[in-house]
């Protein structure tokens, strides 16, 4: 049986007064029409992108299959001067190639010092700076990071999901995104921050039964569509044809509550990290009880937990 499919509401003409009042604190995903993005979306062409981005060298995921795999690493890291990498994207056969001549192309771009700096389109890509314009709906003082990210037409990207709030605008091309709740984290086969089941589609229900069961949001998106991603939606993204998008991240929590040595912005709140390295302790001291009663007290850590953690606030 299919989980039940929900479509992401759409809204055009959205004040930032609006977003902030009435559907920011909702905390679910949504698609926004008619934002102010510049001329982003009728400039980057392929052409334009490959002439004002340069012989600039950018680190590339590189995959035979459509579907990649973070978990399996089924791609391989590879490095493109910023035009070659454009051209060869918007191909779909490729003369030149580094494993096959159907192979796939993923940029998701980088600080300059990636262990130290975050990805920030108007400093890796200066030229581009004047062309679009980020969604003023947050602080400027809450602003993470604003990633350039290019994918070959078919690409599917991993479940996953961010610890903070995104916008992902869509600048060029068409892309498909499927959502899932945080709270149906459950049935997603985690591992990490990623989920085990690579083709949400068609699901191998043998392995994956509980899959099922998880809610799916879906939405697709054109150029000038800008989504908004909260923080912990797990997301899968295909890419229906060549295409250019920016996620713009921002800080939801006081930034006192992030780990200062995360430039990607996928790492866990420092107090969840740290409960997690608690919750791992105890369950190594309830190992040295007998199987009977180690089932009994982890029974009964579950039930505190969700009487004292879980929350009734949201679905």
């Amino acid at each position: 049986m299919a989980g039940q499919r929900l479509p992401v509401p759409r809204l055009e003409g959205i004040s930032r007064e609006q977003f902030m009042q009435h559907l920011y604190p909702q905390r679910k995903p949504l698609v926004l029409e008619g934002i102010d993005l510049g001329a982003c979306t009728s400039k980057w062409t392929v052409d334009y992108l490959s002439q004002v981005g340069g012989k600039k060298e950018v680190k590339i995921h590189v995959a035979a299959v459509a579907q990649m795999d973070f978990i399996s690493k089924n791609f391989v890291y590879r490095t493109l001067p910023f035009d070659e990498l454009v051209q060869r994207a918007a191909e779909e056969k490729h003369k030149e190639f580094f494993i096959s001549e159907d192979e796939k192309y993923y940029l998701r771009s980088l600080g300059e010092d990636p262990r130290k700096d975050v990805a920030d389109i108007r400093k890796q890509f200066p030229l581009l700076e004047g062309d679009i314009k980020f969604p003023k709906f947050f602080k400027e003082e809450q602003f993470f990071s604003s990633v350039f990210r290019i994918s070959s037409p078919g690409l599917q990207l991993w479940t996953h999901y961010d610890v903070m709030d995104n916008f992902l605008i869509q600048v060029t091309g068409k892309k498909r995104v499927v959502l899932f709740s945080p709270r149906d984290a459950q049935y997603l086969y985690l591992s990490g921050t990623k989920s085990e089941v690579l083709n949400i589609d068609n699901p191998d229900l043998a392995k994956y039964p509980l899959f099922s069961k998880a809610r799916r949001y879906e939405c697709s998106l054109e150029a000038g569509d800008v989504l908004f991603i909260p923080a912990l939606w797990f997301h899968n993204v295909i890419s229906e044809e060549f295409g250019v998008g920016v996620n713009i991240f921002w800080k939801h929590l006081p930034s006192e509550c992030y780990d200062k040595t995360d430039t990607y912005g996928n790492k866990d709140p420092i107090a969840a990290s740290r409960a997690a390295q608690i919750l791992d302790r105890a369950l190594k001291t309830l190992a040295e009880l007998p199987e009977e009663y180690r089932d009994f007290y982890a029974r009964q850590m579950v039930l505190h937990i969700q009487d004292k953690a879980y929350s009734k606030n949201f679905e």
